[in-house]
């Protein structure tokens, strides 16, 4: 884990405030979290560089005032461990006549074994991701607002493989390294993730703090896929990518956003 920071005088502070936090507060740092995520197509559609200004505008135009999706994300977490899921409960009433799949999806961390395991779908082909624990390389800000009634800091992050600008807000009074989807590594749990200005928002809206026990676990149900690393899940992702690029299309109709 590389987190890069602009004061490190603050960042020693900011560590020192979760311990002394933690601690007075006697707060159980584990328990379950639901997520909104709001998804907006034509801001998507914006963040591609490489799609032609005319696309991007018959996009606006195509969506109009339907641009945005949104659906809900199951989430358990500890100081040990984090399960990121499809949720059974729907954020939007379905068209008639027409029913979303639910499709295999998993993001686990295990921090105390450095462990990660996912289960994603790309270009129709489920992949099962097992690798030591990769997260992303931050830039913490010292930006403050409340989300879901905590006080929160920022960090930001570049993702080059997608070309993804990724803003979160930590939760100071929550000292856990996880986050929703493939978002860990900072000394706070994150309740909100703003993907490329408003492309994808994540917000924590329901926050549940309980011990738990096996809802961290690993599920049990066994899920057919292509079994690879990080390194090789990724390459995949390059090409599909680049493919895409090439062709002037989006990618995100291949790829998980």
């Amino acid at each position: 884990m590389n987190t890069s920071i602009h004061k490190p005088l603050f960042f020693i502070g900011l560590t020192v405030f979760l311990a002394i936090s933690a601690t007075a507060l006697g707060q159980v740092a584990e328990g379950e979290i639901r997520y909104l995520v709001v998804h907006d197509w034509v801001k998507r559609m914006a963040a591609l560089d490489y799609v032609s200004a005319r696309e991007r505008e018959q996009a606006a135009y195509m969506w109009g005032n339907r641009s945005e999706w949104k659906e809900y994300m199951r989430f358990y977490f500890s100081p040990q461990r984090s399960r990121y899921e499809e949720s059974d409960e729907k954020a939007e009433v379905e068209w008639v006549g027409y029913a979303w799949r639910k499709e295999p999806l998993l993001f686990y961390r295990d921090f105390e074994r450095q462990r990660m395991f996912d289960i994603v779908k790309a270009e129709g082909r489920l992949y099962l991701i097992e690798d030591s624990l990769h997260c992303p390389q931050w830039k913490v800000l010292n930006d403050l607002k409340e989300v879901a009634g905590y006080v929160c800091m920022n960090a930001v992050w570049e993702d080059s493989l997608k070309g993804h600008r990724v803003e979160v807000w930590f939760a100071l009074d929550l000292p856990v390294p996880a986050g929703p989807e493939d978002l860990c590594g900072l000394p706070g749990l994150i309740l909100e993730a703003n993907y490329n200005n408003g492309a994808m928002i994540i917000t924590a809206d329901r926050i549940d703090l309980r011990p738990l026990k096996a809802e961290l676990e690993l599920p049990k149900t066994k899920v057919k896929g292509k079994k690879v690393s990080l390194k090789e899940y990724r390459e995949v992702v390059r090409k599909y990518v680049a493919e895409q690029k090439k062709a002037e299309k989006p990618w995100f109709w291949g790829l998980r956003y």
